[in-house]
């Protein structure tokens, strides 16, 4: 059953399914979600909406963007408005995986007996910020990717799980590459979306500057708790999606391998391209993007919608394409028309 973009009904029948009235209360709840965030992040609808659907796909994000846009910022926002802990961590390139993981620390009790004691590191949490991800060595890079992939750590042999839900928005400067490790592409592959963040408009930079030089500071209140967004997260992957859909999602990334598509600009353009994993992606958060909106199934818009920053990470160019100055934005709009 799908609920109108325009309008979605605050009240239902009391002959409605139990589901439906469900859906309709979590609608409310994240509609009220994105109204506190927009308190406090100004210009930045788009990703704080694809920031949203990540969480509600189950999934983690990397957040790409010049200093001083409010990645921090929104981070914290949203650990606080979705009642999530939240932890920050500056990644650096000293940075050793067990400051992120956690390690035995060997304890003695009042009787003389000497025992290891495992102490969790900031990876123990609901909400985790790896700040500047590509400023640490690969290894706690990767201690920090299986994490996430996981949903556990393991320390001297013995595994330790990790909060649920668990979410890792990390970031990236695009202006600084000197002295960086950037992320494989087989690591990259484990975030669902990468968000590029663009400097706000002119409206809402004013906005910003008088909300947030004065003598108050606006603080964020919680909305929900975490139960309500494992409800939410829950209700996202039994959403229903038409087989149109379905056939959108795999004509798209079949479309972008160079060894399935039919477009022979995109084969000479493309030199590997997004596997099964995209697909997932993209048919999970479609179904969050629906639910956000207030709808009850996706609808080829939220294919188009999600197609960026979901499958530009998840490819690569050739060098003649670079060398022709080919840009991957140009090759997802080409990618794109088959969907009209």
């Amino acid at each position: 059953m799908a609920v109108s973009d325009k309008k979605h009904s605050a009240a239902l029948s009391p002959s409605a399914p139990p589901d439906v009235r469900k859906a309709d209360d979590l609608c409310e709840h994240l509609k009220a979600v994105q109204q506190e965030i927009s308190r406090i992040i100004f210009g930045q609808d788009q990703v704080v909406n694809q920031t949203l659907i990540t969480i509600l796909a189950g999934g983690h994000c990397l957040l790409v963007g010049a200093p001083g846009l409010g990645k921090t910022l929104l981070v914290t926002t949203l650990g606080t408005v979705l009642g999530l802990d939240t932890r920050r961590v500056q990644f650096t390139p000293d940075l050793m995986p067990s400051d992120i993981t956690g390690s035995e620390i060997l304890d003695e009790d009042n009787s003389g007996r000497r025992s290891f004691r495992f102490v969790p590191g900031p990876v123990f949490c609901q909400l985790l910020m790896a700040d500047e991800i590509n400023r640490a060595s690969p290894r706690t890079q990767s201690a920090l990717l299986q994490a996430m992939q996981e949903h556990q750590v393991s320390v001297a042999g013995t595994e330790h799980q990790l909060p649920a839900p668990f979410h890792v928005l990390a970031t990236q400067n695009p202006m600084e590459q000197e002295g960086t490790y950037p992320l494989p592409e087989a690591q990259l592959d484990r975030f669902m979306l990468q968000i590029p963040l663009t400097f706000p408009d002119e409206a809402a930079e004013r906005a910003m500057l008088l909300a947030t030089t004065g003598t108050e500071k606006a603080t964020p209140e919680r909305i929900i708790s975490t139960e309500i967004l494992s409800e939410a997260q829950a209700l996202v992957r039994t959403l229903p999606i038409g087989e149109k859909i379905v056939d959108a999602i795999l004509k798209l990334t079949r479309a972008a391998r160079p060894e399935t598509t039919r477009d022979e600009t995109l084969r000479r353009h493309i030199a590997w391209g997004p596997g099964p994993r995209a697909a997932q992606t993209l048919m999970l958060a479609t179904r969050a993007r629906a639910l956000l909106n207030g709808r009850l199934s996706p609808s080829i818009d939220d294919v188009i919608a999600l197609a960026r920053p979901v499958m530009a990470h998840r490819m690569a160019l050739t060098f003649a394409a670079r060398a022709d100055g080919v840009q991957i934005d140009s090759v997802m709009t080409q990618l794109l028309k088959i969907l009209d």
